[in-house]
């Protein structure tokens, strides 16, 4: 695919001629700022110049072809994979000049829900829920098992859920508890890897409803890699897409519909995005 620069398609569509022109209003907070990133494994690039903002309260959907890196993005703004080149910042606070203890205290403010929930098969739910309480807090543990039933009732599952192991689990209440765990030290920011993967519709559909709502109701910043379309669709205020190790175009999902680039026209209206097409209309008798 031939390389481009990245394209806000919020700013595509031009102001029409009779318009008055827009009273400037604040600039959105990035709570994370990536700036010409390049990571790689041996001699194959993953990263290339990679530019990402991550707005304060929004919910970014993060979008790109099966092994192009949204999941090494998220790890390599984690501090789980070393960077080549650039620069990244969160909350304000620039990743290469931080202290142990100022990372510390930046993880604090942020919450993960990796791929597949990767809880601990040996930890019963609470116990997985407290893993992040046990290393960032000192509470009792009273207190912890209070607030370990708390996120669990907070995600939909049933109080019981509590004692039960990963194994013990339907895949729809390992998500949930993977995001319970991923609450519980009440973060600004939260990190979903592929949060519906592996759900039916029906379940797919609740979990989106409740990240929006706990996006509400908590006033988080999502940043959610996915390939579920009608999570883009339904519950997110931005898409950023990746391609060529670069972030091709970011901007509302209904620009993203409208966009001629060949890669997004394939990904936003080939056959498998025909739900997010308006009906054809009826044909007459």
């Amino acid at each position: 695919m031939e390389d481009i620069d990245i394209i806000d398609l919020a700013t595509i569509a031009p102001l029409p001629a009779t318009a008055a022109p827009a009273t400037p209003s604040a600039a959105p907070e990035a709570v994370i700022r990536v700036r010409d990133l390049v990571v790689g494994f041996g001699d194959k690039l993953i990263m290339n110049g990679l530019n990402l903002d991550i707005y304060r309260g929004e919910v970014l959907g993060f979008v790109g072809g099966s092994g192009t890196g949204k999941s090494v993005l998220t790890r390599t703004i984690l501090g789980l994979i070393r960077k080549r080149a650039g620069k990244i910042e969160t909350f304000g606070e620039n990743a290469d000049a931080m202290s142990e203890m100022q990372r510390r205290a930046i993880e604090r403010r942020w919450g993960v829900m990796f791929q597949q929930g990767a809880l601990f098969s040996g930890l019963t739910v609470k116990q997985n829920i407290q893993v992040p309480m046990c290393e960032y807090l000192r509470l009792s543990q009273r207190l912890m098992d209070e607030l370990a039933q708390l996120k669990i009732e907070m995600v939909g599952l049933k109080p019981d859920a509590a004692d039960k192991y990963p194994s013990e689990l339907s895949g729809g209440m390992i998500k949930r508890a993977a995001l319970a765990r991923a609450l519980a030290l009440d973060p600004e920011l939260v990190f979903l890897d592929e949060p519906t993967s592996g759900l039916d519709p029906i379940g797919a559909a609740d979990f989106d409803d409740l990240i929006r709502t706990l996006q509400k109701t908590l006033g988080l910043t999502v940043f959610m890699v996915t390939h579920d379309l009608d999570s883009l669709y339904s519950i997110c205020d931005r898409v950023a897409a990746l391609a060529d190790g670069k972030v091709i175009a970011s901007g509302p999902i209904a620009a993203m519909l409208k966009s001629e680039h060949p890669w997004l026209k394939a990904y936003f209206q080939g056959k498998r995005a025909r739900q997010m097409r308006p009906p054809a209309p009826a044909s007459l008798p």
